[in-house]
């Protein structure tokens, strides 16, 4: 029997071994954590990051990394208590856990210790971020319930160890419980001393409800959350103006390659818009539910240049733009519907295992790299516009980002359409001035109709140039409202089928990648399998809605959503819900359409060359999720990088047989017709030549094959974040943002892997 009054003899009697240390003994460690009241939103949100378990049940937490699990192939060590470090012991190391007790009577080999009070010469009062991670205690805040505190007197904690029998030294990594003792025990026994309690989710009152999902710190609002009917219609205009590059430049590239007029421009335009507002209301209540614009993604941009220049419809002259747009509404309805299938079926739930950020990264950047050879050779036909286009969305940008006025960082949040409005205003005056205008020269004419070799020398300068060349707006009626079908039936051919199939793949990778993202901005758990499903399948029905109305492209959700809500720190539904709700007025007013058509080219491929850079920047920032030091990660993405041009650069090298010269920033797409693969089959000839001349499709398949085969621990490969469902730090409340709707939850009971 020790002086304290605690029993000292091991099993047989005999005298436990004491350390050879200086110090009282039993030891005498200093609390845990601070004595101080901290926020329980705070305490709960800390339990969701480091992963920490408060069961009332006696469960215990593992609170180690798995670095200390490693350990255990390692000579045995033991915990300094006092000094929160480890040291050579003879024992074999076991994970320390926390776990609240009921008192002290429950213990199979249990040793009181009172943290002790330091004193002179017993070194700084507060361990260091390094020594309190070696014995697993996460230094946050953490609140404490002090009942009765008096001088002198600290709260008695115990050492359990699960080590069948020691030698008396500790040996063996002691599992460290904080022990609440009976109040009614303690009297009985005649002592006062000091309870204290971890409380995460006490069944009793609280100071403020932390059941409920709330907005990250700097967030104006949340996903759930209702600003204000002022602040809605500002946050939701606000949320699609800075995305206007994404929304409508599509059409201003494939519409003229298509062969169709500045009307068709105007009315494409206008359908996107309807479509989008559509399928972003029905994605925010049936979809993943996240605060994510839907719309014509880049993803399809590529294989649909590539149908245009196919050999088929390369020398068309009659009703070309038609032809070509039934085309691809055939093709991208059979791959939406196979998107729609992969989702709502729950196939992609069990694909969803083998997609990780090392997959998505190089996948989403390679979308944006792609366009490289039409980006600058488009805008710099004409420098006067472009340069300083892109000058002016990298000052807005980057050097006046953190400039705010009325609270907004207004040159940040509207970069695009500031600087598009200036230098169109620019080019205005320039027109008007007689800057473009050359004697006996229209740009009214057709290509084929001028003559003059002199005029034929300023032709591309006048027509991108020029802010008159378009005559959408005389043309355009003020009332128009776009219908399923408005350009005739689609027609459907099993090449392009295939291609768009097999593109709706890398859409959903795409999507999967910023549904992640976007869920640990807005301080939400990552969606699980099923809401990724949802999501997916709802995508898919977006998509032949695009088809039916004729879009162009396919519908999913823009990339660029992730940087639209960390610039303009609004995440609300409903917001976007209301911005949504604009698009589709404006869809209407056939002179909106016809305004954005007029936008000169040159200064729409300047506006693109930011927003396909930033789609670089956001695929390769997935990578934060992984070791990005790994050297496995490290040759994994830099060979996808590298594969994803060299591969389809093989294949373009293949020039079109035509009487019909390419632009060359249109020759990567026609090797479709003219590539490398000769089967007895001309339709999958046709699809597989156009399938490896896609650098996004390519960069998919070698990531995909090379994750999933080479070996890695799941934190080097993300895995842990994205993939597991079962996280501990996984709790109701993070989740219930994804929930469908009551009353359409119902609706739902034949996919139960998709629902909430």
């Amino acid at each position: 029997m020790d002086p304290s009054g605690s029993s000292s003899e091991g099993p047989g009697g005999k005298p436990l071994a004491r350390p050879q240390k200086p110090g009282p003994w039993p030891p005498r460690i200093e609390p845990f954590f601070s004595n101080n009241d901290h926020n329980p939103r705070e305490l709960k949100s800390w339990a969701r990051r480091t992963g920490f378990n408060p069961n009332h049940s006696g469960e215990t937490a593992s609170v180690v990394s798995d670095r200390d699990a490693a350990d255990e192939q390692t000579p045995a060590r033991d915990l300094d208590l006092e000094r929160g470090i480890r040291r050579r012991g003879d024992g074999v190391p076991r994970k320390p856990e926390i776990e609240p007790v009921a008192g002290r009577g429950r213990t199979k080999r249990g040793v009181e210790i009172s943290p002790m009070v330091p004193g002179p010469g017993a070194g700084p009062a507060a361990r260091s971020e390094k020594e309190k991670r070696k014995v697993g205690v996460e230094p946050p805040a953490v609140g404490l319930k002090d009942e009765r505190r008096e001088a002198g007197e600290e709260t008695p904690l115990r050492i359990k160890s699960d080590e069948p029998e020691g030698n008396g030294h500790g040996n063996g990594a002691a599992a460290i419980s904080l022990a609440k003792a009976d109040e009614d025990s303690r009297k009985e026994a005649g002592k006062d001393e000091r309870e204290v309690e971890i409380d995460f989710f006490s069944d009793g009152q609280e100071p403020e409800d932390i059941s409920g999902y709330k907005a990250p710190s700097g967030f104006r609002a949340g996903v759930t959350e209702n600003p204000g009917l002022v602040p809605l219609i500002f946050y939701g205009i606000q949320h699609f103006l800075s995305m206007a590059g994404s929304l409508v430049f599509i059409p201003l590239i494939m519409v003229p390659t298509m062969g169709g007029t500045d009307e068709e421009t105007a009315t494409v335009i206008s359908t996107m818009l309807l479509v989008s507002g559509i399928t972003t209301i029905m994605h925010s209540y049936f979809g993943s539910r996240l605060p994510l614009v839907q719309g014509s993604s880049f993803v399809y941009l590529a294989p649909a240049l590539v149908i245009i220049n196919s050999e088929e419809f390369r020398n068309l002259s009659e009703n070309k733009f038609k032809h070509i747009m039934r085309e691809l509404q055939g093709a991208i309805l059979v791959g939406s519907f196979f998107q729609a299938v992969l989702g709502y079926s729950g196939l992609m739930s069990l694909l969803l295992r083998l997609i990780n950020p090392v997959v998505v990264a190089p996948t989403v950047a390679v979308v944006g790299l792609t366009f490289f050879s039409y980006g600058f050779p488009q805008a710099g036909s004409c420098m006067e516009i472009s340069i300083p286009l892109i000058l002016l969305v990298l000052i807005f940008t980057l050097y006046l980002r953190r400039i705010s006025l009325f609270g907004n960082r207004i040159f940040l949040i509207y970069a695009v359409p500031l600087s598009v409005a200036i230098v169109w205003a620019y080019a205005f005056f320039l027109t008007a001035g007689g800057a473009y205008n050359y004697k006996g020269c229209s740009s009214n004419i057709p290509s084929s109709n001028i003559l003059s070799d002199r005029c034929r020398r300023h032709e591309i300068t006048m027509k991108r140039c020029r802010t008159d060349v378009s005559n959408a707006w005389r043309a355009a009626a003020w009332v128009r409202v776009p219908y399923p079908f408005q350009w005739g039936f689609p027609t459907f051919h099993f090449r392009t089928s295939l291609i768009m199939v097999i593109v709706s793949l890398v859409a959903s990778v795409d999507s999967v990648g910023t549904y992640h993202a976007t869920s640990l901005l807005v301080n939400l758990s990552p969606p699980t399998p099923g809401v990724v499903s949802r999501g997916i399948g709802l995508e898919g029905f977006a998509s032949i809605l695009a088809g039916l109305w004729g879009t162009g492209t396919g519908s999913t959700t823009i990339t660029e959503n992730m940087h639209t809500i960390d610039v303009t720190r609004v995440a609300s539904r409903k917001a976007l819900e209301f911005g949504a709700s604009l698009l589709i007025l404006f869809s209407f007013v056939g002179k909106i359409g016809a305004l954005l058509a007029s936008i000169p080219l040159a200064l729409a491929a300047s506006v693109l060359c930011f927003t396909w850079a930033l789609i670089v920047a956001l695929g390769l920032s997935t990578l934060q999720y992984t070791q990005t030091a790994s050297s496995r990660n490290i040759i994994i993405v830099g060979f996808t990088l590298f594969i994803s041009f060299s591969i389809p650069a093989y294949f373009q090298q293949y020039e079109p047989n035509s009487s019909l010269i390419l632009p060359s920033y249109l020759v990567p797409y026609g090797a479709a017709s003219n590539g490398p693969v000769h089967t007895s089959s001309e339709g999958f000839n046709f699809a597989l030549n156009g399938l490896l001349s896609l650098n996004m499709v390519v960069a998919l398949f070698v990531a995909f094959i090379l994750d999933n085969t080479v070996p890695g621990s799941r934190q080097e490969r993300g895995v842990y974040i994205w993939s597991d469902s079962n996280r501990v730090d996984t709790d109701s409340s993070s989740l219930e943002p994804y929930s469908l709707p009551a009353k359409v939850r119902p609706c739902f009971r034949w996919a139960k892997w998709v629902g909430l």
